[in-house]
């Protein structure tokens, strides 16, 4: 990768389990040894579990909703992220976010805030394609509050089903966006090197 590239965004999708966050911090690593001035790694995930020990009676409602393995609703989703760029965005920073958009009436949301903050025709989905087995068996070994009952956790095959394969499907299409297609059913290396290739790296 060139040094001192122009601020790119980049948006990791896959189901739960998929090692989103992992790939994210390693793709965020690897752009800062590169030259990338500022790279903010921003999850989603982790931005509803911080909200939920906020103490607030939406933040109660939200944690009740995501440690049942539900998908919360859009209009906390578009907060959660939109808060995020608000509080951190600086204007020079290369973006990796993890885990969105979850439901296709966010897409274009995002997409406002990708075309504000001037990463138009600079930005790049990454799905990480794993089976609902390898995801089911990484949710049981990680043992986290939002998905550590087979009942949550299948919950949340559910609406990757319902939700968000819709949302890959209209990424792919877009050509506002570059599209990878990456097999998450590797090693955490592999598939990170999988990942820089088909980045062109």
């Amino acid at each position: 990768m060139e040094k001192n590239l122009q601020k790119q965004f980049f948006i990791v999708i896959g189901r739960s389990g998929c090692g989103k966050g992992t790939q994210a911090q390693l793709l965020k690593e690897k752009l800062e040894r590169d030259g990338a001035d500022k790279v903010l790694h921003i999850t989603t995930g982790g931005g509803f579990r911080k909200f939920g020990e906020s103490g607030s009676y939406s933040a109660k409602l939200s944690k009740e909703v995501n440690n049942t393995g539900g998908l919360s609703p859009e209009f906390l989703s578009v907060w959660n992220w939109s808060n995020i760029f608000i509080e951190n965005m600086t204007g020079e920073e290369t973006v990796v976010l993890d885990g969105a958009p979850r439901r296709v009436m966010e897409i274009e949301p995002l997409h406002s805030a990708i075309h504000f903050y001037g990463y138009s025709n600079h930005a790049t989905v990454i799905y990480l394609d794993v089976t609902e087995n390898f995801s089911l068996r990484r949710m049981e070994e990680r043992n986290r509050e939002d998905d550590n009952t087979l009942e949550n956790a299948k919950r949340k095959m559910e609406w990757f089903e319902k939700d968000i394969l819709p949302v890959l499907d209209i990424y792919s299409r877009d050509p506002r966006y570059r599209f990878i297609h990456v097999r998450g059913e590797q090693s955490i290396e592999e598939v990170h090197n999988e990942i820089l290739k088909k980045l062109g790296t």
